[in-house]
């Protein structure tokens, strides 16, 4: 009985002086939830939050704490069809592993659809060189209990081309601080808008917008300003006049956040990503 005691290096769950470090890979995620009963992805210590949910979920299967970086902030109520987030981990697990053990563990409105390994130097925030939104209205005299908080329910007709034409005065390099929020944090006013396309799709007109980055609001304040032109309201000159007077104050509502999807960014070829998701809503 007795003998010297074992050392704390020798000891269960310490390892040895002649074994290897752990070493830590670097993994992307495509993320798809509904933002309605969510204050936001960001973790919030008074709202729940997507991210708050997902480094939960994530954390487990890893058996470790996780913490991801995503590649765009949403806002209370709004959702996702490609989310990227990236995240460390030392823990030896396969793809399948991530995906579906992070499922189970997740709410029904969060789901990860996919994960890749990726270079240590990929960020999901920093690497994407483009993003885009949809942003959705029911466009009906009647509200549907089936679209709450999926879509953003209009009852005067729309426009749909006149909205279109109006949005076309957006595009380029451009100065968006008529349509960012008072409580925008970005260094700079200026984005690049790719495209801007509005369409009618029967009881649906629905915004598709790209761009480099996007402000706070920025999205939902052009579909407020495009609302109104949509009704008649406004000219169709109005977008083009709100942007060149760079003051927020002269801008139209901020449409609600349950019609906007996070659609994804895009990354350089390299990273082996998927593109943003295809959006089949509406259909």
């Amino acid at each position: 009985m007795g003998g010297p005691p074992l050392s704390r290096d020798a000891g269960e769950g310490h390892r040895s002086a002649a074994e290897p470090p752990e070493q830590t890979h670097r993994w992307a995620a495509g993320i798809e939830y509904l933002g309605g009963r969510y204050g936001g992805w960001q973790a919030q210590q008074d709202r729940a939050s997507v991210q708050a949910e997902l480094e939960a979920a994530l954390s487990s299967v890893a058996d470790h704490p996780v913490r991801t970086q995503a590649a765009g902030r949403t806002d209370a109520g709004v959702h996702a069809f490609g989310q990227v987030v990236h995240f460390d981990s030392s823990s030896p697990r396969s793809v399948y592993a991530w995906v579906l053990g992070t499922n189970s563990r997740l709410p029904p409105d969060v789901s990860v659809r996919w994960v890749r390994e990726v270079p240590a130097d990929f960020s999901a925030r920093h690497s994407a060189f483009m993003r885009s939104y949809r942003y959705v209205i029911h466009n009906h005299r009647a509200r549907s209990a089936l679209l709450a908080e999926r879509a953003s329910w209009i009852t005067p007709a729309l426009d749909a081309a006149a909205m279109h034409r109006a949005a076309q005065a957006l595009l380029g390099e451009r100065d968006f601080s008529a349509y960012r929020a008072a409580e925008c944090q970005s260094s700079t006013p200026m984005r690049n808008v790719e495209s801007i396309t509005v369409f009618r799709r029967d009881d649906f007109v629905v915004m598709d917008i790209r761009a480099n980055a996007f402000l706070h609001h920025m999205v939902r304040n052009i579909m407020g300003v495009l609302l109104e032109i949509g009704q008649a309201r406004r000219a169709e000159s109005w977008a083009g006049e709100v942007l060149e007077g760079r003051d927020r104050s002269r801008g139209g509502m901020t449409a609600p956040g349950q019609g906007l999807y996070f659609m994804g960014p895009e990354y350089p070829e390299r990273f082996g990503l998927p593109g943003p998701a295809q959006p089949w809503f509406p259909a």
